[in-house]
């Protein structure tokens, strides 16, 4: 038992009470059982639209079989960060498989994909003559990787290449040592995509390299999943590729693919990669299978895509807004806090959860709810979620 010694905490109790009164209070749903299409979350049996398991591999049989196999071979973990003794034989099978799926020379495994964006924007901007140049509606972790780097930063408006071009045009840009442009792939809010062909024409055109990540675009964007550089053709033009393990492959994990040096410098200075221990072998050994069931089960893209596509026209036909969305990524635009995580809970309660996603994480007036199918749904389940979506959002007057 926990006893108050002293005042010096209590600041925590004024900072909490503001994060209630503003809605941003997190509470945490517990899942129990698998990450399934249909879940049970905090011991309600739900249509689960708020996963990242976009092609329904957290139950894959290959992917068990996998894990329990490296366990019975290799134990539970590494005890270890890969330069010292962390690294083992599936690491590096895992890393060969990567590259040659993504069609590079090499590729490097880290624990997230977090840590993935911060060790290549730390990394790669080392001089505060380096520019690195973002979208503004990129991830959290190349917001955070790019305060961590000693670069200048310069942000343009989204997707806006005119915006692009004239930082890239600007005498800083032009003194600059390094220029490197980052951009999400599938930009995890809204769901659209990143205009790839122009920001490699101008990346070219002005002398910048290209970072990647494609998060939300690992196994569902391109050609057996290998993401937007391989949909767009422009694979060889991207020097920087990120990529997770943690959503579409249904385990954990990041990685990086390019260059061999790329990733031999990496494996040397990124201190993301260097001081945290390797992922259990158990993980890399579900991620390697992953990969083969990506290039044996290509129906499973097939299949999302078309639940996907099933959901976003249901939604658009009772009157939501959806907002940009080209992807499996769905918004169901709200505006308000409050009434966005009214609509959640009640969704809830009628067995959907789709999860409201709220300033600051949105910009003030974009609240919404993002809804991501998988290729486990069935269309009962989609039917069923649509069912709810419109009796709820006609009892909160969002629709009419």
């Amino acid at each position: 038992m926990t006893t108050k010694t002293s005042s010096l905490m209590d600041f925590l109790d004024e900072e909490l009470a503001q994060l209630k009164k503003e809605g941003r209070s997190a509470k945490l749903r517990v899942v129990t059982g698998p990450q399934a299409p249909v879940s049970v979350v905090d011991g309600r049996k739900v249509v689960n639209l708020t996963s990242n398991n976009y092609l329904d591999l957290t139950e894959h049989p290959k992917l068990r079989a996998a894990a329990k196999d490296a366990i019975d071979r290799c134990g539970v973990g590494t005890a270890a960060v890969r330069p010292i003794i962390g690294t083992m034989d599936l690491h590096v099978e895992l890393e060969r498989k990567l590259a040659k799926f993504k069609g590079t020379e090499a590729c490097l495994v880290f624990q997230s994909g977090f840590t993935v964006n911060v060790a290549c924007c730390q990394s790669l901007m080392t001089s505060e003559s380096d520019l690195l140049i973002s979208d503004e509606l990129n991830h959290a972790s190349i917001i955070d990787g790019a305060r961590l780097s000693k670069a200048k930063r310069a942000i343009y408006p989204h997707r806006d290449m005119a915006a692009l071009e004239k930082i890239l045009a600007s005498p800083e840009a032009r003194s600059a040592r390094r220029k490197m442009i980052v951009t999400d792939g599938v930009f995890s809010m809204d769901g659209d995509v990143a205009p790839l062909p122009a920001i490699v024409e101008l990346a070219e055109k002005y002398g910048a390299f290209v970072m990647v990540d494609d998060a939300h675009a690992s196994g569902v964007m391109g050609p057996n999943g290998r993401g937007t550089p391989a949909h767009f053709g422009v694979s060889d033009r991207v020097q920087v590729q990120i990529g997770t393990l943690s959503k579409a492959v249904g385990a954990v994990g990041g990685y990086v693919a390019g260059e061999k040096r790329l990733i031999d410098y990496l494996t040397s200075v990124a201190r993301p990669f260097i001081f945290s221990s390797s992922v259990p072998p158990s993980v890399a050994a579900t991620c390697s299978a992953a990969v083969d069931v990506m290039l044996d089960e290509p129906e499973r893209i097939k299949k999302l895509w078309d639940n996907a596509n099933h959901l976003k026209e249901g939604l658009r036909k009772l009157g939501f807004d959806t907002g940009a969305s080209e992807t499996p990524i769905t918004p169901v635009m709200v505006g308000d806090t409050f009434k966005a995580q009214k609509f959640s809970a009640r969704l809830f309660e009628e067995g959907v959860f789709a999860l409201s996603i709220c300033y600051p994480i949105v910009a003030r007036g974009k609240d919404r709810l993002r809804t991501i199918v998988s290729a486990g749904h069935s269309t009962k389940d989609l039917d069923l979620a649509l069912e709810k979506f419109a009796k709820v959002g006609r009892e909160l007057g969002l629709i009419s």
